[in-house]
């Protein structure tokens, strides 16, 4: 997203000589750093906007979010030489510097349980100069991508070279998964499942020094395309913080871009007459109460400019800072439908400490919902992810839904593990850090997949439908039309994994519809599609 913005001075606070032409533009402030959050960077900016529209083609129950903040733990960063090719959906080849918006190449797309290629468009293009890698393949193909850049192999995304935070690369033998270039065209390949073609292969990855290169990337629908024969991944968010001339992959990390006005300018937006009160969600992105927003305070006046024009709107969030804004909450729930949802995957404090760290435990997010009920707000609460073998127990799944059950949510949805790109190498190397004796059951659990298998969530399903019904949460009929679970409503709807929770999401302000889905939950992608899963 692009902000027009305008130049104010400076104040003690900033950081002297910062010259970010594309941060000016957007309407920078000022630039901070603070010790209790130490290695990051806020860029203050004076936004335009405040409504982000949801694009037509999502399966997500809104269509309207609001992000105040911009940055993530989890971006990514990685480009090519201009040179390579990729594969066109109609099976020709063209270079990766040719290629514009709206031109038609080869994704691939999970479906049941097994990548496919897919044709699909590219969204976006952008340009930068970096060092790079040369990967030569058995069959003599060469890849040439910046070291941060990531291809899909037999055992998942991997980076071109090894970097900081561990994050795994390349070696000699790996099997990159490609149809090749001397493979079947786009058109051939269409709905096939992706795998190893012959002379796939690495045979070699070597550094081309430190001269910077000219590379480019693309943002494609399916988040990934076809370089030189091998399957190559791409970031939807990178485009957000490269308009700002920032780099995003560290700085996506550490450059935290702030709207400090954006409870003024969605005022004025609400205030349109073409505005239709159509519920807005918030947290479905980045977490509006993450730690920054104890020092910038933006929540409130985005809750009150909400309630204030009559449109509903719906929270999602593990932080506890939540609790300040209850009492304007509550206020705000007099004028308008409101949505709050909690998630909450673990009940021991000690798994939840290992795999989600910094973040708010079991405890405090328990005592945030009972606060939640107490001060007579709807909470639904989202038991995800849930991982195989570790919390899927049914001694873990009781003392869990136990506990919610007793801190008073008005609705739960369980949803298994999803191992996206990205989430898939960290969390499997700490598997086996930790657990190796778990690591073979989960290749045969997800494979190669981002789902586990069908026949994993249907036994967990089986599993967890009576714990379910025995603490009053939803009826039966896994899989069913409906939308969301819960306990103290009008209507008990059946469960389905990839509902949001009875209480979570807000009704239009015309009725009908839970938050713009339709009203019998139909076109919802089980296992979890209309939220965005996230590991700390």
């Amino acid at each position: 997203m692009r902000w027009d913005g305008q130049t104010i001075a400076a104040d003690d606070g900033a950081l002297p000589g910062l010259e970010l032409a594309g941060l000016m533009r957007a309407g920078l402030v000022r630039s901070v750093r603070t010790p209790e959050f130490a290695g990051v960077t806020f860029h203050e900016i004076m936004a335009k906007s405040a409504l982000s529209k949801v694009p037509a083609a999502s399966r997500m129950p809104f269509r309207w979010t609001i992000n105040p903040y911009r940055g993530c733990s989890h971006a990514c960063r990685y480009c090519h030489s201009t040179d390579t090719p990729v594969l066109r959906a109609d099976g020709s080849w063209r270079a990766i510097g040719a290629l514009g918006p709206g031109d038609e190449v080869v994704g691939t797309q999970v479906v049941d349980g097994v990548r496919r290629y897919v044709p699909t468009t590219v969204i976006d293009t952008w340009q930068t100069r970096k060092p790079a890698y040369r990967v030569t393949l058995a069959d003599g193909t060469q890849v040439v991508a910046s070291g941060d850049h990531r291809l899909l192999a037999t055992d998942g995304w991997r980076y071109v070279a090894p970097g900081a935070d561990e994050q795994p690369g390349l070696r000699a033998g790996a099997r990159l998964l490609g149809p090749g270039r001397s493979g079947d065209g786009g058109g051939a390949v269409s709905g096939k499942a992706v795998e190893g073609g012959p002379g796939l292969e690495v045979a070699s990855v070597e550094s081309l020094g430190p001269r910077l290169r000219d590379l480019v990337d693309i943002t494609t629908g399916t988040g990934d395309f076809i370089a030189n024969g091998v399957v190559s991944h791409n970031c939807f968010a990178r485009p957000t913080h490269e308009y700002l001339d920032l780099d995003a992959g560290k700085d996506f990390d550490t450059q935290v871009v702030v709207k400090i006005n954006v409870g003024e300018v969605l005022h004025a937006e609400l205030a349109r007459p073409s505005w239709q009160r159509e519920p807005v969600a918030l947290g479905t992105n980045t977490d509006p109460y993450q730690r920054a927003e104890g020092r910038y305070k933006l929540m409130p006046g985005i809750i009150t400019a909400l309630a204030d024009s009559g449109t509903p709107f719906s929270i999602l969030t593990k932080g506890t800072l939540l609790r300040r804004d209850l009492p304007l909450i509550v206020e705000a729930e007099r004028k308008v439908e409101v949505g709050l949802g909690v998630s909450l995957a673990f009940a021991d404090k000690e798994l939840q400490q290992a795999i989600e760290p910094g973040t708010p435990t079991p405890q405090a997010r328990l005592d945030l919902i009972r606060a939640v009920r107490a001060a007579g707000l709807p909470c639904g609460v989202m038991v995800a992810p849930v991982l195989p073998w570790l919390t899927d127990s049914r001694d873990h799944l009781r003392r869990l839904l136990d506990a919610v059950a007793e801190a008073g949510a008005t609705g739960v949805t369980v949803i298994p593990l999803h191992l996206k790109p990205g989430t898939r190498e960290w969390y499997l190397q700490w598997l086996e850090r930790d657990h190796p004796d778990l690591v073979a059951g989960y290749g045969r659990v997800f494979g190669r997949g981002t789902y586990a298998l069908k026949a994993y969530r249907s036994w967990l399903w089986e599993r967890v439908q009576p714990l379910l019904h025995e603490r009053g949460f939803g009826s039966s009929g896994h899989r069913a039309r409906s939308g969301a679970t819960g306990r103290y409503t009008d209507e008990l709807r059946p469960h389905d994994e990839g509902d949001y929770p009875s209480g979570s999401m807000a009704k239009s302000a015309a009725g009908g519809a839970v938050a713009g889905m339709p009203v019998d939950g139909s076109g919802l992608e089980v296992a979890g599609a209309g939220v965005e899963q996230v590991l700390f």
